[in-house]
């Protein structure tokens, strides 16, 4: 499989601000926009804020929740935009900065096992049902083969073939950590959409479960 490769501008469009500074001009979710889309998605307010989630009226022309990308040193390498609205053929997300980051929800870099998923709200998703992750936005971080030697790293992408391929990219980069694959429940392709189907009690009880007999 061919990892997408994603052409990630290093600052933002027409203005030129660089992720820092875009960052740290962003506001906390609560009382904004941002705060009804994240409860929309099943997501309380005060774990996307814990995560470091932020709201952008104008995310390149569009409001956004975003969040940072680090890099294994805790080192800003970018920032990821998720949009709040997108009709047509608008994109839905806008990630700026050079890359080799990922995002890192409930200390998931240091958590045994190490999950990761895809997006920015599968993670949030888990960490909803109380379960650390780091969600890569897509994209490939150099350092995860040295921080997941010798370490169990469970690999939570979306369900279906795009997922599958997906995990099969990352199993083969990840040859000297001992790969698992933890799978959404059924009939959800993915973390989100488990949460908003199933709930925070049974997404938690699924990944308990699963992890468990991994362990047996």
């Amino acid at each position: 499989m061919k990892r997408p490769r994603f052409s990630d501008p290093p600052s933002m469009p027409v203005t030129g601000e660089p992720p820092a500074d875009r960052l740290a001009r962003a506001l906390p979710l609560a009382g904004t926009p941002g705060q009804a889309y994240v409860e929309r998605r099943a997501v309380p307010v005060e774990v996307a804020d814990a995560a470091g989630v932020r709201f952008d009226a104008d995310w390149n022309g569009r409001p956004a929740v975003i969040v940072a990308m680090r890099d294994h040193q805790e080192n800003l390498t970018a920032v990821h935009g998720r949009y709040l609205h997108s009709v047509g053929k608008e994109v839905k997300m806008l990630t700026i900065g050079p890359g080799g980051g990922a995002v890192s929800v409930m200390g998931g870099r240091q958590v045994e096992p190490l999950i990761l998923v895809e997006g920015l709200f599968d993670a949030l998703s888990l960490a909803t049902c109380g379960w650390a992750s780091v969600a890569t936005i897509g994209r490939w971080a150099p350092w995860l083969p040295e921080v997941t030697a010798g370490r169990v790293v469970c690999l939570a992408f979306d369900a279906g073939k795009p997922g599958e391929a997906h995990v099969s990219w990352y199993a083969e980069r990840l040859c000297d950590a001992q790969v698992r694959r933890l799978l959404p429940p059924p009939r959800c392709q993915d973390w989100n959409t488990a949460l908003v189907k199933r709930g925070r009690g049974a997404v938690s009880r699924w990944i308990r479960d699963c992890l468990a007999a991994h362990n047996s």
